[in-house]
């Protein structure tokens, strides 16, 4: 049946100014939003904490929300109570985190160059030292760091463009070469790696024996370019969410998460700059999975 004209004008119009629908809740750090949040399926903000520069965040079995900033690494209840906390060092920086099974928190921290796993006490029960370039400025020495259900640990060294995998000692098993700078890297059940490139405009899958089995170019999401890509998440239906940074000029002009079929077809995306300016990481919370235990793949 065909619609009268000023019927079509009207569902003209409210389809123009309809928010994106988010199609998956899910909870983010907003880089230069200076925050963390919880977004409903239906795109509206749940939740939000201010927390400067945030890198990280997780929804833990317990309930609460394990969050890294720049300064450190904090445990929340939703009702934004702090019931764990860690302090990095000064003139330090902290870019990602990790809970791990046994309760405690990993830390990836540029300056001290290490990894620490941080106790329910808030003290070091581990460190892994790490060597970095020294012309690399402390802001670019990491970014995505996560162990592994083997006990290794997978780092991205962002300003040397490359992903060193490490034994539990800290001994250096492998470094992979990638394309731009590496900001996460994802051990999939497969036994491969899903890496994003930040500023190589790129992401890759890669197989045991380092062969690129999959990537994702700068172009291929017609309407979509790669700007920065950040913080990923494989789902169960081997879709992918990617967070498309867009710091460096590129604030409100595009989506900040999109999902991706494995050929590429977009499924949904999220744009929200009404509410976040730099969306760089994500856990979809539809899907289930203990995070202590890898079962969600970020």
């Amino acid at each position: 049946m065909k619609l009268p004209l000023a019927s079509s004008i009207v569902l003209a119009c409210l389809a123009a100014v309809a928010p994106l629908r988010a199609a998956h809740p899910f909870i983010c750090c907003d880089y230069n939003g200076d925050k963390v949040a919880i977004v409903s399926e239906d795109g509206k903000v749940q939740w939000e904490y201010a927390a400067k520069h945030p890198q990280d965040c997780w929804l833990l079995p317990n309930g609460n929300y394990l969050i890294a900033y720049v300064a450190g690494a904090q445990e929340l209840t939703p009702s934004k109570q702090i019931v764990w906390e860690y302090k990095a060092p000064e003139k330090c920086e902290v870019d990602g985190c990790q809970p791990l099974p046994n309760g405690n928190v990993l830390v990836i921290e540029c300056g001290t160059s290490r990894i620490v796993e941080v106790d329910r006490e808030r003290k070091v029960a581990k460190e892994i030292k790490l060597e970095t370039a020294p012309e690399i400025k402390l802001h670019n020495q990491f970014r995505g760091t996560r162990k592994t259900k083997d006990g290794h640990y997978l780092c991205c060294f962002k300003g040397e463009g490359k992903v060193v995998e490490l034994d539990g000692e800290g001994k250096v098993l492998r470094k992979i070469s990638v394309p731009g700078d590496p900001h996460e890297v994802v051990p999939l059940p497969n036994g491969h790696l899903l890496i994003t490139c930040g500023d190589g405009h790129k992401v890759i899958e890669i197989d045991a024996q380092e062969k690129v089995v999959w990537e994702l170019n700068e172009n291929d999401v017609p309407g979509n370019q790669l700007r920065l890509m950040a913080g990923c998440q494989r789902l169960p239906n081997g879709n992918t969410v990617f967070c498309d940074y867009l710091g460096h000029g590129h604030i409100g002009q595009q989506p900040q998460i999109f999902e991706l079929t494995p050929d590429k077809k977009e499924v949904w995306q999220f744009e929200g700059h009404e509410n976040f300016k730099t969306i760089n990481q994500i856990q979809v919370l539809d899907v289930k999975g203990d995070v202590t235990k890898g079962e969600i793949l970020r």
